[in-house]
């Protein structure tokens, strides 16, 4: 097994190993430590069913359930992304992390590749941890101790339940059962494993701060979140069938691009349940 950085911010490619068979102990710890040091971690050509997805995802974390997309009937951690060549819009077009706006949420998500356009659909990321770093101190105490107001409804690039309704990918997975969430989450949060600092907020679920109206608060919202994304936090995938990438919630940010119309992308994704933020 290798493992090799891609970038000089955040994303490393593991080869030289097959995911679909038991790892062994040390496999399986130095993953995790990977996962932990890089942040987002890339395999390639790899083969899985839905339940070998599924037990791979238990490296990282304790699989849970999606709330707005219902699962595979017998996998139900499982979720189906498929945008076809009719479709428009695509799923997580926008800078963000995974479920935001719950008490507790995502640790990590997986996603799986099992029919990728031949060129388009590429996946950004950003390292939240450095972008903290570069803070200026003053900005630092100002945000220390602030709350973001996250919601599935509200978000400067729309919010994940109104969007769900809007993507004709998801006719018959959207879960009409799935209620509204909204949670109050600090702005630098500390990860829980490595103790690092990080930027927490993004544009598609935090729509204010604590005490602070809408109109307040967008312009330092669209500050850090312009901020998080400058091209040096960055990484970029490319997708190839077979392709896994695995991502921590907890310091990053992703953004799927949505240049491939007239096209068809088949993924399946898993999230992780995670802790309240701290």
């Amino acid at each position: 097994m290798k493992i090799i950085p891609i970038s000089g911010a955040l994303g490393a490619e593991v080869s030289g190993l097959d995911v679909s068979v038991k790892l062994s102990n040390s496999q399986t710890s130095e993953l995790y430590e990977a996962f932990l040091k890089h942040r987002v971690l890339f395999f390639r050509e790899q083969t899985l069913s839905a339940i070998g997805l599924l037990k791979f995802s238990k490296i990282f974390g304790e699989p849970t359930v999606y709330p707005f997309i219902q699962g595979l009937p017998d996998v139900p951690e499982v979720i189906e992304i498929i945008k076809t060549e009719a479709d428009e819009k695509n799923f997580g077009g926008s800078w963000h992390s995974d479920t935001s706006y719950m008490k507790q949420p995502a640790k990590a998500t997986l996603l799986y590749a099992k029919e990728v356009p031949e060129y388009g659909g590429d996946t950004l990321f950003c390292n939240t941890n450095m972008a903290y770093e570069e803070l200026s101190e003053g900005m630092k105490k100002l945000l220390c101790n602030m709350i973001g107001i996250n919601s599935s409804e509200k978000g400067y690039k729309g919010g994940r339940a109104a969007g769900m309704n809007r993507l004709n990918a998801m006719k018959g997975a959207y879960n009409k059962k799935s209620k509204s969430f909204e949670s109050e989450h600090p702005v630098i949060r500390t990860h829980p494993d490595t103790g690092n600092k990080s930027i927490y907020i993004n544009k598609s679920h935090t729509y204010k701060f604590k005490d602070m109206s809408e109109d307040e608060s967008k312009p330092l919202i669209d500050y850090l979140c312009d901020f998080m994304v400058k091209p040096e936090f960055t990484c970029r995938f490319r997708w190839r069938k077979g392709s896994i990438a695995v991502w921590d919630n907890r310091t990053t940010l992703h953004n799927a691009i949505n240049d491939y119309q007239k096209k068809r992308r088949h993924m399946q994704r898993i999230t992780l349940e995670g802790c309240e933020p701290r």
